[in-house]
Parts: structure tokens; sequence; C-alpha cells
């Protein structure tokens, strides 16, 4: 069960951030006309810090407090996954190449969005803006989207953010979908843009209408495909859906759908949905550094120092006035 939700409900709200996920965004979305990503005068990458800076103050001018999940050690199970991955990016690549030469623009960005790369240094690049910005992180043992959803089920956070439904399947009671991403997008291959709104889809409230318990929407999910393993041909989640309402176990499951992967992988992947290794974390939140900062962006990477400043200033200012309507508020 999925609502939109507008940005002022969220004030006062803590929200676990699927850092990858969010970065990769930043760097698909951020960029030049012909698809190459911003860059200083170095040749260096700017589009994800871009993203993260001007993104997140905004988000902190509605009071809203984030923390950023990056992933650690994928589990073993993935490395195909990453490797696919891999792959369309090396064909996305040549294809924007062809499509520069022939001066095909509009196809050239559209290719240049699925060549996107994070590098280990652009990951610590990343984590230093968050914390100059005051917003803390936490270093996940193994998938972000898993310690995202412990996060919320904790009580430490009240939503867990990302574009993937993995995260419901690790049990985030509230995924929080186009946070990063709300606002004016261009349809892919057509001149039309389509307004964007952040939404929220609340896990028991699905589970409850589809009369299914979180075990049969991860049952769903291998069916159909999750991030670590490929699901079953032509099967997608109604029949899935179907499916599992009909088996009482997994094995039953993977019996009638005749898949061609092997059971003891989707046991696996099963258990690690359900008990994920996490990190249990303190959280600590800072303040905004300017001078710090500014000399990450405009110093080191060349960004408008007015740009950066004023927006930084914008945010202080928010923020101080809130918490000024706050204090008179508490007198009456």
């Amino acid at each position: 069960m999925k609502r939109r939700i507008e940005f002022q409900e969220l004030e006062g709200k803590t929200i676990a951030v699927d850092a990858f996920n969010t970065i990769y965004q930043f760097l698909s979305i951020i960029r030049q006309r012909d698809g190459t990503p911003l860059l200083d005068s170095k040749g260096n990458i700017t589009s994800h810090l871009s993203g993260l800076f001007y993104r997140n103050v905004k988000l902190m001018e509605y009071e809203i407090r984030l923390i950023y999940v990056f992933d650690g050690k994928p589990p073993s199970w993935k490395g195909r996954t990453i490797a696919g991955r891999q792959e369309i990016k090396v064909e996305a690549r040549k294809k924007w190449e062809d499509a520069l030469k022939e001066g095909r623009l509009d196809d050239a960005k559209k290719y240049a969005q699925a060549t996107s790369s994070l590098t280990p240094p652009m990951v610590e690049e990343c984590k230093e803006l968050l914390d100059s910005m005051g917003i803390p992180f936490v270093q996940a043992k193994s998938e972000g989207e898993a310690e995202a959803a412990f996060l919320v089920t904790k009580g430490r956070a009240d939503y867990a953010a990302s574009q993937d439904y993995d995260s419901l399947l690790f049990g985030s009671p509230l995924l929080l979908r186009n946070m990063t991403v709300s606002g004016k997008r261009k349809l892919p291959g057509r001149d039309k843009y389509i307004d964007v709104f952040p939404e929220v889809i609340d896990l028991q409230q699905t589970l409850d209408a589809s009369g299914i318990t979180r075990q049969n929407l991860i049952w769903i999910g291998l069916l159909t495909g999750t991030d670590f393993n490929d699901g079953v041909r032509n099967i997608g989640p109604k029949k899935g859906l179907k499916l599992v309402k009909e088996c009482r176990t997994l094995k039953e499951v993977h019996e009638k759908s005749k898949s061609p992967e092997d059971l003891a992988l989707w046991e696996g992947i099963e258990e690690f949905f359900l008990s994920p290794e996490v990190e249990d974390a303190p959280i600590r939140f800072g303040k905004m550094d300017k001078q710090r900062v500014l000399k990450i962006l405009c110093d080191e990477h060349e960004f408008s120092k007015d740009r950066i400043g004023h927006s930084i200033d914008e945010y202080i200012k928010a923020h101080e006035e809130k918490a000024s309507q706050s204090k008179i508020g508490k007198w009456f």
C-alpha cells in the first residue's frame, strides 16, 4: 500500500537513507546535455557531491534528520548480479559513444545514465561531505538496505529511504521512495516530463491487503527476482502472489514454479532477508560546518562559493527561525 506524501509531513522525522542507491541516482541524473557527468577542472566527477549537498540541505530545511547507510561486503551470491550490472555499463558506454559521434544528444544522455560508477575515493568524499554537513552515516556490515531496515525497526529512524523494494523484504516497516528524485522527470526517449512525488509504502498494510506474511513476500521476491537471484521467467507479482498462497513451504513454491535456480540458493537468500547481519552502531547528529563544506566543495572541487554559501545561509536561517518558533510556542 503506497501513498503520496508531502515533505512537510516528514518534518522532525528521521530517515535512514540507502546511500549507494541514492548516490547512484545523483550520478545518473545530474549530467550535462550530452550525458557527461559534472566535472571539475582536474577531471574529477562531482555529480554525486552536487546531489548530496543540494538535495540534503533542502531536506534539512524541513528539519528532516538524515542517516546515510553505506553498503558493506555483499553476500557471495550477489556476485553474478554485480557482474551483470558491469556488463550493462560496458554496453551502455559503447552506445553512448556511438550516439555522441552521430550527434544524437538525447540518446547519448539516456545511455550515459547507465554508465555510472561509484569508486572507493568517491565514497570517501561522500562520507566527508556528509560529516561536514552534520549528517551521520553508518557503515553497514553487508547490505545498506538491511541496516536501514534495522534502524527503523529499532526505532532509531522513522523511515528507510530507497528506490529498491528489497527494503521491504528486509522488514522495513515504512519505505520512503522518490525522496531524492522528486520534481520534474523526463520520460526516457520522449519529449515529455512528469511530476514525481515522494511516496510511502507501509509494509504491514501491504501484507494485510494481500493476505500474506513477510515470509510470503520474500517468496514472491524470489519468484520475480531480487538483487541476489534472477527469478522465474514469466512469473510476475500477480502470478507470484497466487502461487505462494497455494503453497505452505519455500520448497513447494520452488517445485511448483519449476525454477532453474537451486533450492539451496533460495533458502540462503530467504535466511539472509529474515536475519541479515547488521551493525548496532551509535548515531550522533552533528552541526553544519560552513567553512568545512566550502573547503570540500569550493576549494577542492571548484563549486561556486556564492551558491554554496547562500544555500548554507538559507538552511541556517530556516533552522534558526523554526527553533525560535518552537521556543515561543512552549511559552503559550
